[in-house]
């Protein structure tokens, strides 16, 4: 008997997903316990999507989770390159669009999160992590 539960896997081809699933609920979890107030989850648009998109007081967080069993490589939020932040920054100006454009302030946030086999290992949020890509503007 494998000591890993079946999602888990190695070589099943939708173990990613569950990873990645877990992962936004984790990420949920430790938003919430943080105080933000989760608004929407998985928002999609055809430029892209939102993992998560929580109120942090007057401020609107647009959020990636980035989920990995190993950090052999980098940390996760390091995967988070410019193409993924046009395509945030590109969704979170769709989604203010559908809300009528609201004066409200924004940012974008990553939650990193390891997982060690089955188990959650840590789960790190960092606010503010890049800006609104190059090239776009809301007013």
């Amino acid at each position: 008997m494998s000591q890993w539960p079946r999602w888990f896997q190695p070589g099943r081809p939708d173990a990613h997903l569950e990873l990645g699933r877990r992962g936004e609920a984790a990420a949920r979890a430790e938003l919430e316990r943080a105080g933000l107030r989760i608004l929407c989850a998985n928002y999609r648009h055809r430029r892209g999507e939102i993992d998560l998109v929580a109120r942090d007081g007057e401020v609107l967080a647009f959020v990636e989770v980035k989920s990995r069993s190993s950090e052999s490589w980098v940390r996760p939020a390091q995967a988070v390159g410019r193409t993924k932040q046009r395509m945030i920054s590109d969704t979170a100006l769709a989604y203010l669009a559908e809300l009528g454009r609201p004066q409200v302030a924004f940012r974008f946030d990553v939650v990193e999160v390891l997982f060690s086999g089955p188990d959650i290992r840590e789960v790190r949020h960092i606010p503010d992590a890049f800006p609104l890509a190059p090239g776009r503007m809301y007013r």
